[in-house]
């Protein structure tokens, strides 16, 4: 089952976190109105949302409350808004496959806009009837995590020698955390057992470290379908699971040359093509699957705390399409 089909399963609920979303985004301004209507237009699957409805039905015998779909609606405005930062921060001039804000109209407006998306996001968490207060400490905890993973991130490409602990922290803080924020409040907008909101946790760990790799091995895809440039993250001196393998499997003083090539990149791109090439001769991308399926494998078993029911096994489906999307 892929997201689409779970967004026309959830049915009515799934319309209230869209109305949710575009009211939040309601503006007597034009041009922001017109940008809003824009980033709309061009989402993405929307994979936060839905797994937090998930959750909350799945803790709750399909009872998803008012609160759930606010939070699920935060999870999803708080998504964009980190993206039109980090198109800032990586200066992108696509996002899924079209044009930026920050290419558009600059990364003032980029900024300007991601400030109010987010700014959306917690008044939505804020006019939840309860639990309000205990769910905006746990989005802002994702705020600083993001934070934290995008300076670590920089540090790390300046000095080259990012490892494995290094690349699971920044990928946790970058994109689990959210993925965690989004079913936890879920979890605790239908007053789930603690053993049920551990569980949840334990899955939205999983399951977003996992999103993260399938995207990291994306850069190093031959397939022209997935619809991404690839070797962005070499150009950025980005170290990401593929190639960490690839260094694994390869002799120290070769992995050092890598690393090198890696650091040295904006005064010889050159050395993109050569990165590329070591990651596919070392069967770099090998290894970042076989930890991909692992953490799915992890996110599943965590399922087995929830009561077996359509939307337990809807988490389910969807942690497999995580590990097997093709875009």
């Amino acid at each position: 089952m892929n997201p689409e089909d779970i967004k026309a399963s959830l049915g009515e609920n799934w319309g209230v976190v869209e109305s949710y979303i575009r009211d939040s985004l309601t503006s007597d301004i034009d041009l922001l109105s017109s940008l809003n209507d824009r980033i709309l237009s061009h989402g993405g699957k929307q994979i936060r949302p839905l797994i937090s409805m998930l959750v909350a039905m799945a803790c709750s015998e399909g009872r998803a409350t008012d609160d759930s779909c606010r939070y699920a609606a935060a999870a999803e405005l708080l998504h964009n808004a980190t993206l039109l930062h980090d198109d800032v921060a990586d200066s992108s001039d696509q996002r899924r496959g079209f044009p930026t804000i920050r290419s558009l109209m600059g990364p003032s407006v980029s900024v300007l806009v991601g400030d109010y998306w987010l700014v959306k996001a917690m008044n939505l968490i804020l006019s939840a009837s309860n639990h309000s207060d205990r769910v905006i400490k746990i989005f802002s905890k994702t705020l600083s995590d993001l934070a934290e993973g995008e300076m670590l991130q920089l540090e790390k490409a300046d000095s080259g020698d990012t490892d494995m602990d290094d690349y699971i922290r920044i990928i946790y803080n970058k994109t689990a955390s959210l993925f965690v924020a989004s079913c936890m409040s879920a979890a605790i907008s239908v007053n789930a057992p603690w053993e049920m909101e551990q569980a949840v946790k334990r899955f939205s760990t999983a399951l977003g470290l996992a999103f993260q790799i399938r995207d990291d091995i994306f850069d190093y895809s031959q397939d022209s379908g997935i619809g991404k440039p690839v070797g962005v993250d070499v150009m950025e001196q980005k170290i990401t699971l593929p190639l960490l393998g690839a260094l694994d499997n390869a002799a120290p003083d070769e992995a050092a040359r890598i690393r090198a090539m890696v650091t040295e990149i904006h005064g010889h791109p050159g050395n993109r093509d050569a990165v590329m090439d070591f990651v596919r001769t070392h069967d770099g991308v090998s290894y970042a699957e076989k930890v991909l399926n692992g953490y799915i494998d992890e996110a599943l078993l965590a399922l087995d705390v929830l009561p077996p029911s359509v939307y337990t096994q809807m988490l389910s489906d969807l942690a497999r399409y995580v590990g097997t999307r093709s875009k």
